[in-house]
């Protein structure tokens, strides 16, 4: 009966198979079938226009119950591998699948430009595929695609082992992630500095590579492991993961006091086999590229995807930590939106070209937004650079590597886990710190950086009426204060906020007047302001509102009056943040930032709305005093973050900052406001059922066609 049953279902999926192919007689040439699969059938169509023949298209029929394949982009890609592994014909652009109730299109592995494979409106017609541009930028791209397939089932089997069964000296599932880092560190090493020697704790030189090999570890044990740790307490201090921030600090990845934890020499050997033993790199035709393969021969694309996944479906969210994990189709179309933008903005395009171009995420977790903004922009190079020679754009990815990419993170182990991230992308010299707050440190320079996107922490916290949670509260607001002095005028200048607010009497005093400097400039604490005294008295000054490039004042808010007055610890840190981004922006620079909704619709948020944007005059119609024009706003749905242990309501918002005057940098141009491009996203590929991401529901991904209709300018 249960072969009769396997057989029906066969039956089914070559019936909807069929069905698709009927669906799609323009394509006139035979159908390529490709390999049979328990629950998916699928095969490949062209056409032929003017002689020529078209890029492939995929046809895919899934059984009933396996819908998670195609609305999780992830999982089709290793689902595509599987089925076009054996196939000698080109890879497909396109795929149009189906199971009977469902059916969805999607662009194949950025072969349109994109970064990866993302859903589509509709399939190109004949004559557009014609003239498709199916440039396979990475001639290893098949492997690379085995090879992520290889990678994500020996991690999740590492991690399960350690958590399950050896417990290595491990507290819970975030130290194993912790560990897997610690190697994946030192992987790095050996691909990139296979002939670096370390000194073991008796003094003898040992040569690295020798020793960080599965098989040493296998035939070693014991011994084996000691001496990895060895190199791990000597090499966590190395220069070239150093990195040197805007203020001129240096951060390592990994502080004195770390160390390997894990002891038991098979775990070891497992982790080190699944990462070393890769086998020969093959070509895209099937010829071998080189015979022993390692992850530096991996594409950055998948290989960043390898983490993230793996990190997604690991970490333990505890106390909010959750923040970190922005949901993947939220962060990809975020940048490709950004991206698009920055494509066609000459001003920008030509800062790529000179090096200059900078990304920063200053609440950057895992650095999820990074690793998307380095593959995207690598490709913006390769396809829209064209005065460039191969050497040229090499270069300039390098640089940009090197200098272009700034994270700063108040969780130490999520700042470890994203400066390792970037290691393993070619870019250990990444600007990725620790700080205690994001929205005071020094190392975040006004006016510095061309693309922002960041997911915040908001809200403000809520706090029982025990004697320890009282305490705590008492400390969130000392610490609220102190960030507060940093967007409120003050008479003199020094190193610590300390000297602005009175911690006995419990109270900001605001002691009147600004003194200037030898330039006529008002002088700040820590921070300018865009507030400026412009009546009252000494002891009852008035402050008005006066946007400049560098400020800040949204630790104020206007009373009835308009008078600009400081705010208490119960302002949400999102309106904080918004200000810090747009002051940290280069004038004509892009901010994607993730906001609680009530900041956007909320009548006792409107004076933030009315920052941003400026007020409207009811003449002219435009909005007169803003530092921003609001490009985008896009709904997410509320089980966005729920993951994340909150069902808070929020949307996207798409802000570019103002240019300025030539002659007055510090003044913005009078540019009009556009359109706001307006849309709400209800699902994204997936439910929350029982605490898991279920891409088995069968529900669309908005923001694909969000982020298309944007593109096309609807």
């Amino acid at each position: 009966m249960a072969k009769d049953n396997k057989i029906d279902k066969q039956a089914q999926l070559t019936d909807l198979f069929n069905h698709l192919v009927k669906q799609h007689r323009n394509f006139d040439q035979p159908v390529l079938e490709l390999s049979s699969h328990e629950f998916a059938k699928a095969g490949l169509i062209q056409g032929m226009v003017e002689g020529n023949l078209t890029p492939p298209v995929m046809l895919l029929a899934l059984a009933e119950g396996h819908w998670e394949n195609a609305a999780d982009t992830a999982k089709f890609d290793d689902l595509a591998y599987t089925l076009l592994s054996d196939t000698d014909s080109d890879w497909p652009v396109f795929a149009v699948i189906s199971d009977g109730t469902n059916s969805r299109i999607l662009s194949l592995f950025g072969s349109d430009g994109s970064d990866g494979t993302h859903g589509v409106d509709v399939l190109p017609s004949l004559e557009e595929l014609n003239s498709f541009d199916r440039l396979e930028r990475d001639p290893t791209f098949r492997w690379s695609m085995r090879i992520y397939t290889h990678l994500m089932h020996r991690f999740d089997a590492f991690h399960e082992n350690v958590y399950r069964v050896t417990k290595d000296k491990v507290n819970d599932k975030n130290d194993i992630i912790e560990e897997v880092a610690k190697l994946l560190f030192l992987e790095s090493f050996r691909i990139y500095h296979p002939d670096i020697q370390f000194t073991d704790k008796q003094g003898n030189k040992h040569l690295f590579s020798s020793v960080f090999n599965w098989q040493y570890v296998k035939k070693e044990g014991d011994k084996a492991v000691n001496l990895i740790k060895d190199a791990f307490n000597e090499f966590k201090s190395h220069k070239d993961y150093i990195v040197t921030s805007d203020d001129g600090s240096h951060n390592a990845i990994f502080s004195e006091d770390t160390h390997l934890r894990l002891s038991v020499p098979k775990n070891y050997e497992d982790l080190l086999e699944a990462l070393q033993n890769l086998g020969p790199v093959i070509y895209n035709d099937g010829r071998i590229s080189k015979e022993q393969g390692t992850l530096g021969d991996v594409s950055g694309d998948l290989l960043g995807r390898v983490f993230d996944v793996f990190l997604r479906a690991n970490f333990e969210s505890k106390g909010g930590l959750g923040v970190y994990l922005t949901p993947n189709p939220v962060k990809q179309a975020m940048l490709e939106i950004a991206i698009n933008d920055i494509a066609n903005d000459d001003e920008a395009i030509a800062r790529l070209s000179n090096g200059d171009f900078r990304f920063c995420d200053p609440t950057c977790g895992s650095f999820g937004f990074g690793s998307v903004a380095l593959s995207q922009l690598d490709h913006l190079i390769d396809t829209q650079l064209g005065g460039l020679n191969d050497y040229e754009k090499e270069a300039l990815k390098e640089k940009l590597r090197n200098e272009g990419f700034t994270g700063a993170d108040a969780a130490p182990r999520m700042v470890m886990l994203a400066r390792v991230n970037m290691a393993l992308q070619g870019a250990p010299k990444a600007q990725i710190f620790y700080t205690d707050n994001s929205l005071t440190t020094a190392a975040l320079k006004p006016n510095s950086f061309d693309l922002i996107c960041t997911n915040p922490p908001f809200g403000t916290p809520k706090f029982a009426n025990n004697k320890n949670a009282q305490a705590s509260k008492k400390t969130y607001e000392a610490d609220m204060e102190q960030i507060l002095g940093g967007f409120r005028p003050t008479e003199q200048v020094t190193d610590s906020y300390n000297a602005y607010y009175d911690h006995l009497k419990m109270r900001w005093d605001d002691t009147g007047d600004l003194y200037l400097d030898e330039n006529g400039n008002p002088k700040w604490a820590g921070y300018r302001t865009d507030l400026r005294q412009t009546g009252g008295t000494d002891k009852k000054p008035t402050y008005s509102l006066a946007p400049s490039t560098d400020g800040l004042a949204l630790g104020s808010k206007p009373d009835k009056k308009g008078n600009w007055k400081p705010v208490g610890a119960s302002i949400d840190p999102a309106v904080l943040f918004i200000d810090r981004c747009l002051q940290l922006l280069k004038p004509g620079g892009r901010l994607m930032i993730v906001l609680p909704d009530g900041i956007l619709c909320n009548s006792g948020d409107r004076y933030v709305r009315e920052y941003i944007m400026g007020k409207k005059d009811e003449q002219s119609g435009e909005f007169v005093g803003g530092k921003a024009i609001v490009k985008a706003v896009i709904s997410l749905p509320s089980d966005c973050f729920k993951l994340s242990g909150t069902g808070a309501k929020t949307s996207i918002m798409y802000l570019q900052k103002r240019r300025v005057s030539p002659d007055q940098p510090e003044q913005f141009l009078p540019e009009p406001q556009t359109d706001v491009f307006m849309a709400v996203a209800e699902t994204l590929g997936y439910l929350v059922k029982n605490n898991i991401e279920d891409y088995n529901a069968g529900v669309p991904n908005d923001l694909d066609l969000i982020a298309s209709a944007y593109k096309r300018g609807e």
